[in-house]
């Protein structure tokens, strides 16, 4: 079978479909696997900050803002744990601590707290008179309060945040829960609220994405090829949207790539017709610089006439991380390889 890179896109009974079927077979799903990140946290580690929690509280029979901050001192942690039991996100946490406290704790601030402690998890940190320390203690007080509040009855068309099977009932919940352990229905219950590996999944959501793009410098770098590569949002002239790399620059270009990473076929879809706008404007200005799409996840197997659309407007160049040492063999790229 002809290789799509060598395919005639100007035939008008080119088949199309060898052509999308070979793409199709070499694009994965990626919603199984992800980047770990530096502030990743192992079970082992949390559950020693569990275990601290529920030593200084003893067993959460005394849940105060002194026996959490002892904990949070001996083992940081802690403080992830019991955000954790209250079920919020740093930026929930911090909004609900500024109403709580009247101290001013921005979404920006909760997740630089958050981070700091995921990267040093277990070295004790004796809390003192800093800003951040500070905020540290309003967020434990805000939570200590929320906690023994319990869940608010009144309102019965609303679901609580804390209307959960540890905290519903406030330290009447938790404690049970700690001595003996959560049925394992409720357990999956939670998780189905929740989604599994949530909070992680965000928090390496630009890891996630910037896969493919690494994929690209890579192979770009190993031949010591030169290359631009644009900033979010940046404005380059001649453009209405940047591409993602140009080769080697925007005053000489031979090459634009476009890369993505999508499990949605909608978010495939506005990539294809950017990739499109990117012919367009190369076919209106005169130039002879190859489009280039680099693409994985199964976001782009939904649609063929999308992988149709992307072919013609890249006369083939399209690259899967199954195909991108290629790259640079099958474009203009090669024009500017060392090695």
């Amino acid at each position: 079978m002809q290789s799509r890179f060598e395919a005639n896109y100007a035939d008008p009974s080119l088949d199309f479909d060898p052509l999308i079927d070979d793409i199709f077979s070499e694009l994965k799903s990626s919603f199984l696997e992800m980047p770990r990140g530096d502030g990743f946290i192992e079970y082992r580690i949390f559950e020693q900050g569990y275990q601290t929690l529920k030593r200084t509280t003893n067993a959460f029979e005394v849940v105060t803002p002194e026996t959490v901050e002892a904990a949070i001192e001996e083992t940081p942690i802690s403080l992830i744990v019991f955000r954790a039991i209250l079920g919020f996100t740093p930026p929930e946490w911090a909004y609900v601590t500024a109403e709580i406290t009247k101290i001013e704790v921005n979404q920006g601030a909760a997740r630089s707290i958050d981070r700091k402690i995921r990267l040093q998890p277990l070295t004790p940190k004796p809390l003192g008179n800093s800003l951040t320390d500070q905020r540290i203690r309003a967020l434990i007080h805000a939570g200590v309060q929320t906690l023994l509040a319990g869940v608010d009855y009144g309102v019965t068309t609303s679901l609580h945040r804390l209307d959960k099977v540890d905290t519903r009932d406030g330290l009447r919940s938790l404690q049970p829960i700690a001595d003996l352990g959560v049925p394992y229905p409720m357990v999956l219950y939670e998780r189905f609220l929740g989604r599994p590996f949530a909070s992680h999944r965000d928090s390496v959501s630009e890891l996630v994405g910037e896969l493919v793009e690494g994929a690209i410098k890579d192979v770009l770098t190993a031949a010591k090829v030169s290359f631009r590569e644009t900033k979010r949002a940046e404005r380059i002239s001649g453009f209405d949207q940047a591409p993602d790399f140009i080769i080697p620059d925007e005053f000489t270009p031979v090459a634009l790539i476009e890369a993505k990473l999508t499990e949605d076929d909608g978010t495939a879809r506005d990539k294809v017709a950017r990739v499109q706008r990117l012919r367009t404007l190369r076919d209106e200005s005169g130039q002879s610089y190859d489009v280039i799409a680099c693409i994985a996840g199964r976001g782009f197997k939904v649609r063929r006439e999308d992988m149709r659309r992307l072919l013609e407007a890249t006369d083939g160049k399209v690259f899967t991380l199954a195909t991108m040492n290629l790259l640079i063999e099958n474009t203009r790229i090669r024009e500017y390889r060392i090695r």
